[in-house]
């Protein structure tokens, strides 16, 4: 890829997901230079630990192949990996921005052959699937990464197995002696797509997700549901390892609760309706496997209320009008038992379940205080309003929790905003 030199009629856009790729493509293929950053080992973000998109049930491997397809072929395109912004300071069409790049330990020489890996037997928490797993200390995030480059994590950096790694290697891809690098660019403008983080199910102290094995989170099920996550595909208890049939989703954990988030984060009730089919196209007609829904309100808007029709149409699934009062534990077997009442017939219930799943919400990755001066938040620190130069853009879920599709026509349209900017430097200048 040829290298950047940003200028006052560049775009810098933070954050290379679903949203920061989208935004990227849209400025460059109108013939904009960008630079995209990402501060993971490679692009997707959240979108790429999915299993499936609703409603359509399709596998994000496609949208994800296809925006890969049109950044190596985009030479405006300069993207960095591994790298942050540390700060942002000047005006609408001359900002600086401080960026910080950590060190992969391999190169662009690397052909992702997995030497690398074979020669190492440390093992590390497997990140991309929210830890649920293990992977070897030198490693390709997943299958599909971009870049197809491979990571050496720090822990074996000056060990043996580091040099074991260094030796494996026929193509001098990697380098031990890298180090964190500093720098900055002047940029016209910028779109911050940083995207979101999963609340802390821990806090949620009464669903005791940080005592009970078998409570889990609606991200850690959709890595455990896709065939290549850390348990192949298979619904297996963390606890035992035995398959789970009788499975239940709290939704608005955390949310539209004045003790955690008080927003609706909008994309939690069709993520369960979606997660819903995953267990009915495993087990088939097995007259054992159902699901139990505890809702408050069920948000399926617009299309989607056709997908939502369907699966209350599925005799497997049970929507319960009920917010989950608290859960305890079965000793014996590490069932998890929910305790509340139905709003609708107002009768107590004492349900045990074999798993239990928490549909957590969203919060911004990066509060908007946190980005520069003049940039202003809601009180969950999404993106509300832009900096006062006018020239800092929120797109996807930095700026509000959205779905897929709806990320992506925010990015669009703040790819346009930036465009817009550049044009009048342009047009000043010349």
């Amino acid at each position: 890829m040829a290298k950047l030199v940003p200028t006052n009629e560049t775009i810098l856009v933070a954050g290379g997901g679903i949203s920061g790729m989208t935004a990227a493509l849209e400025a460059a293929e109108c013939g904009k230079h960008v630079l995209l950053i990402e501060k993971s080992p490679s692009l997707g973000g959240r979108v790429s630990q999915f299993h499936r998109y609703f409603p359509k049930l399709c596998h994000p491997t496609c949208g994800m192949e296809i925006n890969t397809r049109r950044l190596k072929a985009n030479k405006r395109v300069h993207i960095l990996t591994m790298t942050e912004v540390t700060a942002v300071t000047g005006t609408a069409g001359n900002y600086t921005v401080n960026l910080l790049t950590r060190p992969r330990y391999v190169n662009e020489n690397c052909t992702a052959c997995g030497a690398c890996a074979k020669a190492v037997s440390s093992e590390i928490p497997n990140a991309f699937d929210y830890n649920l797993g293990k992977i070897k200390a030198a490693y390709l995030p997943f299958v599909m990464a971009y870049p197809q480059r491979y990571v050496i994590d720090p822990s074996i950096v000056g060990t043996a197995e580091g040099e074991a790694a260094n030796a494996a290697c026929a193509h001098d891809a990697i380098d031990l002696d890298m180090k964190p690098e500093s720098f900055t660019v002047n940029v016209g403008a910028i779109i911050w797509a940083t995207g979101w983080q999963p609340f802390d199910a821990a806090k949620i102290q009464p669903y005791g997700y940080d005592r009970f094995t078998n409570v889990i989170t609606s991200v850690e099920f959709e890595r455990m549901m896709d065939p290549s996550g850390p348990t192949g595909g298979k619904l297996l208890r963390p606890s035992d390892g035995k398959e789970a049939r009788n499975i239940a989703f709290i939704q608005c954990a955390g949310s539209r609760d004045r003790n955690y988030l008080k927003h609706c984060s909008r994309i939690c009730c069709m993520a369960t309706l979606k997660q819903s089919t995953y267990i009915a196209e495993r087990y088939g007609d097995d007259p054992d496997a159902k699901v139990s829904i505890y809702y408050i309100d069920i948000r399926a808007i617009d299309r989607f209320e056709d997908f939502y029709q369907k699966v209350q149409a599925d005799p497997r699934v049970t929507f319960i009008k009920s917010k989950v009062a608290n859960i305890t534990e079965d000793e014996s077997s590490g069932d998890p038992v929910l305790h509340g009442v139905d709003t609708e017939g107002y009768h107590r219930y004492d349900n045990r379940h074999d798993l239990c799943i928490l549909a957590i919400g969203m919060q911004p990755s990066v509060r908007a205080e946190e980005i520069a001066t003049g940039m202003h938040g809601d009180a969950n620190g999404f993106i509300e309003t832009n900096d006062e130069n006018g020239a800092i853009f929120a797109a996807g879920c930095a700026g509000n929790p959205l779905d897929v599709n709806r990320s992506v026509q925010n990015a669009t349209a703040a790819a346009l905003r930036a465009i817009q900017v550049v044009n009048r430097i342009a047009a000043a200048e010349a």
